[in-house]
């Protein structure tokens, strides 16, 4: 009797042991679905989004599973190309090893599907700000999904419950399908009967596959109506660029970019009866083709008490100029600007190359001689480019200046490069020419602004 109680209680343990073995591997709904979610769905992965594919079904996961577990094994995937020992950023991506594992284990097990119904793991809280939708706008935690509504072409849709404006291009642009690299600006009325504040701004391609970058501006005069539609190589185009802008650098958009979000008590200023410039880069076609993006303008409930500027860095900051890289030859250059002649508080850095870049690295040198590290790139990637929001305000003193350095390699051997045979490339716009530029949103520090890194 008692052998036989032993039996059992052994037959027990064993039966136990492979449950509690069974309970442990990870199925979709309650342990990879929150990963896949927050880290790649929502930010790109989504109808309308920057990502090649949706990934917000048990469906969309699973067909996609053993390349998911490969990319984000060797964190290919999600993409965040910035050096986060050098600097931490608010908008980082990246997975944890446990996180990685957990993918690989449900891969390896045949990715069971578990049940919708059960709960999940508690989910990592959205900020303030809110959180994205399977479309790509950002609603308060506490709303339910909407189901939206169509935009009347080139007028605002606003929605006092979200403080939002949404502009569309005043009419489908026809890209033709020439195989030749197209630069437009388009005018859009934004019917301002007020000032506005935007605490955070979004641009949604209209055709993601053709458009290589946009860049937002802000006209006061209401004199730059004939714009719409007119290409870069216009020559009626340098009687506008006569015209000051209010905002030169409202915001840009390039495969990769997020949402910007300004952090609180900082917003961009917008006047009344002002409107928006696009200036849009459309990349080569084959066949004729269309695009018609959007703008959307969230807006502060209140006046900002910091308004939200822009500072740039352009060739023309090049301290080894000129800006031009012999054919078969890996050149280095860096850009400076400064002193800067007052107190500011950095928000966000945003790089820009094109395809013979390979780094890049800024940072601001203090008079005191410290430096303030600010991005660090050692693998650049032109198709993946985003505004790096630091984590908190970044104070950069008066008297500061900033450095950045650009690697380029214009070599045959350079697998990117467009160029066959290489020759020598310069400034321009088109993929086949070089840019480096350094953007920065910032305000002017004050004793009011708060949450400033010192």
């Amino acid at each position: 009797m008692r052998a036989s109680r032993n039996v059992k209680w052994i037959i027990g343990c064993i039966l136990l042991g492979s449950s509690a073995l069974f309970a442990q591997i990870p199925v979709y709904y309650q342990h990879v679905e929150p990963i896949i979610t927050k880290n790649c769905a929502q930010p790109c992965h989504h109808a309308g989004g920057v990502g090649p594919f949706s990934l917000m079904s048990y469906e969309d996961v699973s067909k996609r599973g053993k390349f998911i577990a490969k990319v984000t094994e060797i964190r290919y995937m999600p993409p965040f190309p910035a050096d986060r020992s050098f600097q931490h950023y608010a908008n980082e991506r990246g997975l944890t090893e446990e996180e990685i594992t957990t993918i690989r284990q449900w891969v390896t097990n045949g990715m069971p599907r578990g049940n919708a119904a059960a709960p999940a793991p508690a989910p990592v809280r959205a900020t303030p700000r809110g959180r994205p939708i399977p479309d790509g706008r950002p609603i308060p935690e506490d709303r339910p999904i909407p189901r939206g509504r169509p935009i009347p072409d080139g007028r605002p849709l606003k929605d006092a419950s979200r403080r939002t404006m949404r502009f569309r291009m005043s009419r489908p642009y026809a890209i033709k399908g020439d195989g030749r690299e197209d630069f437009r600006y388009f005018h859009v009325p934004m019917n301002l009967k007020e000032d506005i504040w935007v605490e955070a701004v979004e641009f949604i391609p209209g055709n993601r596959k053709r458009l290589h970058h946009s860049r937002l501006m802000i006209d006061s005069t209401g004199t730059m109506q004939a714009i719409d539609g007119i290409a870069e190589d216009d020559p009626k185009l340098r009687f506008f660029q006569q015209t000051p802008l209010a905002d030169a650098f409202l915001y840009g958009w390039v495969p990769g970019n997020d949402r910007v979000n300004f952090p609180a008590g900082t917003a961009k200023h917008i006047k009344a009866g002002s409107d928006l410039i696009l200036n849009i880069h459309y990349a080569p076609s084959p066949a004729d083709e269309t695009d018609q993006s959007e703008v959307i303008l969230h807006l502060a409930p209140k006046p900002a008490q910091h308004t939200v500027q822009t500072l740039t860095l352009t060739e023309n900051d090049v301290t080894n100029q000129p800006f031009l890289l012999p054919a078969n030859t890996k050149p280095t250059f860096f850009a400076k600007h400064g002193p800067i002649q007052q107190d500011i508080q950095l928000i966000s850095v945003l790089p820009h190359m094109h395809l013979l870049g390979k780094t890049f690295r800024a940072f601001a040198i203090t008079p005191d001689g410290e430096a303030i590290n600010l991005i660090k790139i050692d693998d650049w990637d032109y198709k993946w480019q985003l505004t790096y929001q630091f984590k908190e305000l970044l104070t950069v003193p008066k008297g500061s200046i900033i450095i950045a350095e650009g690697r380029y390699d214009n070599t045959a051997q350079n697998p990117l490069n467009p160029n066959n045979p290489v020759r020598d490339v310069g400034y321009g716009w088109n993929s086949t020419d070089e840019m480096m530029n350094l953007v920065f949103y910032y305000i002017v520090k004050s004793e009011r602004a708060a949450g400033a890194k010192e």
